[in-house]
């Protein structure tokens, strides 16, 4: 087996004749916790849609798990992949509840054709037991607080038995107070279940204390990465949030 669950080789991806990402190498190791930082703009969610087998390059390799995204049967390798976006507002009247949810992320284990078991709730109950959610099992999605959509957000792709987890601004559009929790949680459950993890975030606050390593996009490229401390060296982080596109990585 690779040593790598992430591999990208020169890869790059145009939309409309315009580059959004623009030759990105990376590897990133079974169990990493990586850290992607960026300013708005810079290709940060088309990188985790390049993995996640959701958008496809134009250009260069992508290997995830030892497998291509973008073969056949690609959505299988997405089953392994668990994904956590923004908070997004949710019509009150929808009917779906907390628990129902959550159950839809077995079904890319189930496939379409097969009907949940014993063995699914009992996955779905402990997802939102670890994310603090199991009293509000049979509450309307829509009768959620934005914190509260984000842990059942977390438990749905627990629930999935992921491999990897990518996490895209899951703070964002949340109450500032609860954002803490939310990243909180993000560590416990890398930490907990030996998952390969990659965090999106354009706010330097919420990038959790764990990410070992930290990459740093600008403009579609790896502008720098490496470990922590060195990426988020006050000067490296000025010259990369700096209006000019000249700037360049200090060191």
């Amino acid at each position: 087996m690779s040593d790598t669950a992430v591999t990208l080789e020169n890869v790059a991806v145009a939309v409309h004749h315009t580059p959004i990402l623009r030759d990105i190498s990376l590897a990133v190791a079974h169990g990493a916790f990586v850290g992607i930082l960026g300013p708005n703009g810079a290709g940060k969610t088309t990188l985790l849609n390049v993995i996640n087998g959701l958008t496809r390059p134009s250009a260069g390799r992508v290997e995830v798990l030892g497998r291509r995204p973008f073969a056949w049967a690609g959505h299988r390798l997405r089953a392994e992949i668990g994904c956590v976006a923004q908070a997004e507002p949710v019509d009150r009247r929808l009917p779906i509840t907390v628990r129902e949810t959550v159950l839809v992320a077995r079904y890319g284990r189930l496939g379409w054709l097969r009907r949940p078991g014993p063995d699914d709730h009992a996955r779905v109950n402990d997802a939102l037991a670890a994310v603090g959610m199991d009293h509000l099992a049979d509450r309307p999605l829509g009768q959620l607080s934005g914190g509260e959509y984000q842990r059942v957000a977390i438990a749905r792709a627990l629930a999935q038995e992921p491999r990897i987890f990518l996490f895209d601004e899951p703070t964002a559009s949340i109450d500032p107070r609860v954002q803490s929790e939310i990243v909180a949680l993000v560590e416990q459950i890398h930490a907990a279940r030996g998952v390969t993890s990659l965090y999106v975030t354009h706010d330097l606050a919420t990038l959790p204390q764990t990410c070992e390593t930290v990459v740093l996009l600008r403009e579609g490229r790896v502008w720098a990465s490496g470990p922590r401390a060195a990426m988020l060296e006050e000067a490296r982080l000025a010259a990369l949030y700096a209006r000019s596109p000249a700037a360049e990585a200090p060191g």
